[in-house]
């Protein structure tokens, strides 16, 4: 019997592009588990009483550690995941680099015109308590002052399978094609990997 070879789908993208949703869903679709970044730092809010958002978090890099123990422990069992965190590129390239000796890593990239975004951030601060932890506040305020802009995004820069979807309604291509490009089938464009 041959030893499991796991792949790491990796969901990216800015604040309001849909990552978490997408990630839900994708995981659904392929039956395997979803890894969510924000969920871990929930859980560690929860477990440290009088914690407040903002500067200088001390639980960033406690969740970073955490969620890519997580990932490693999943991908070392053989485990295929799906795992969701913005992964701007000079955070979080390093941390990812390691794990393709672990998988087969696959980058699915989250994007929508920076209104839609914009408004979906407003309504996650109003409809979800939790997000309290990840100091939305704090970025809407730096928007509206204009010291912060969703356009800046810089996206994971990793040489590996990379696939854009369109979440501005619905879908684009669609869940089952992005679960396509994930298992290696031929993607949604016609090449074989996504890239084009």
């Amino acid at each position: 019997m041959t030893s499991p070879s796991p792949t790491l789908a990796v969901v990216s993208g800015g604040p309001g592009t849909g990552k978490t949703t997408l990630a839900h869903a994708l995981a659904h679709e392929l039956g395997c588990p979803a890894i969510i970044r924000d969920e871990i730092k929930q859980g560690l809010v929860m477990a440290t009483p009088g914690y407040r958002s903002g500067g200088d978090d001390p639980l960033n890099l406690p969740t970073r550690d955490a969620f890519f123990g997580v990932l490693r422990t999943l991908l070392r069992a053989g485990v295929t995941v799906v795992a969701e965190a913005a992964f701007q590129d000079h955070v979080w390239r390093p941390n990812l680099e390691p794990l393709a000796d672990l998988a087969q890593i696959r980058v699915v990239r989250c994007t929508t015109p920076a209104a839609v975004a914009h408004d979906r951030i407003v309504q996650r601060v109003r409809q979800n308590v939790h997000r309290t932890a990840h100091a939305d506040h704090d970025l809407l305020e730096a928007i509206a002052a204009g010291e912060h802009s969703l356009e800046s995004f810089v996206p994971i820069s990793l040489h590996v399978p990379t696939l854009t979807v369109d979440t501005r309604d619905g879908y684009l291509p669609s869940i089952h094609d992005i679960a396509s490009f994930i298992t290696g089938a031929p993607a949604p464009d016609g090449s074989p990997d996504g890239t084009g």
